[in-house]
């Protein structure tokens, strides 16, 4: 008769990580077939919304913190933790919610280091901005006890805290008219910020209208490097 401490071990060893000698994080998940019920639709027109949101939850939470004397937090988000959500904001996939950029490849794209990006991802998630399943996929090697897996990018999802989202969701007062106007035009600040490419999906539901626009200006965007290196070329 098999004893439990026999039970165990054949547990531990058919875990992946185990089973292929392979480093795999503690409750990892195959890469195909969990993230359909993880991810969730996102739409464009709540991408200025949702980081105005942050950054005020940011804001109010750095004040406290003053007001309490607390040196040792610099707010609950921080500045690193806001460039990672606005990046994640600008890489998720509308219509299905699909998000899983490595870590290194957000280092990248906002200039800053791996350990940086992973110690916002940790405040975004702790408190209530983002989760994320952890993931592995096949080597394609064989093992001595099965096929080999290895570490793959974490799926991600982003949310609003509770008392957030009952911020957003709740009727405006009449007399707040001027706060609105200016979240407003940030919002399109925001907006034209951003790429002439990227500029189409958070102003038009339109998927197809916003992929024509997004063509027309990355030839607007092609157009103008063309031009600057023909100046750059003539001057030298």
């Amino acid at each position: 008769m098999q004893t439990v401490f026999e039970a165990l071990r054949g547990a531990r060893e058919r875990r992946p990580g185990r089973q292929t000698g392979q480093r795999v994080h503690r409750y990892s998940r195959t890469e195909e077939g969990r993230e359909g019920r993880f991810w969730q639709p996102f739409s464009p027109k709540n991408v200025a919304r949702f980081m105005q949101a942050a950054e005020k939850y940011d804001r109010l939470k750095r004040l406290a913190h003053r007001r309490e004397r607390n040196n040792r937090e610099n707010g609950a988000i921080g500045h690193v933790g806001l460039e990672v959500l606005r990046e994640l904001l600008r890489l998720i996939d509308y219509k299905t919610g699909r998000l899983d950029p490595a870590i290194a490849t957000l280092a990248l794209r906002i200039g800053r280091s791996i350990a940086a990006v992973v110690d916002a991802l940790k405040r975004l998630k702790a408190h209530g901005f983002l989760d994320w399943l952890r993931r592995y996929v096949p080597t394609g090697n064989a093992g001595l006890r099965g096929p080999q897996v290895k570490q793959t990018s974490n799926a991600y999802r982003l949310m609003l805290p509770p008392q957030v989202e009952r911020g957003m969701t709740a009727p405006p007062p009449e007399d707040d008219s001027d706060r609105r106007r200016a979240a407003t035009e940030e919002g399109r600040a925001m907006i034209a910020r951003l790429p002439l490419d990227e500029q189409p999906a958070q102003l038009i539901d339109d998927p197809g209208l916003a992929a024509i626009l997004a063509r027309l200006g990355r030839g607007i965007m092609d157009r103008e490097r063309d031009s600057e290196r023909q100046n750059e070329s003539s001057q030298s």
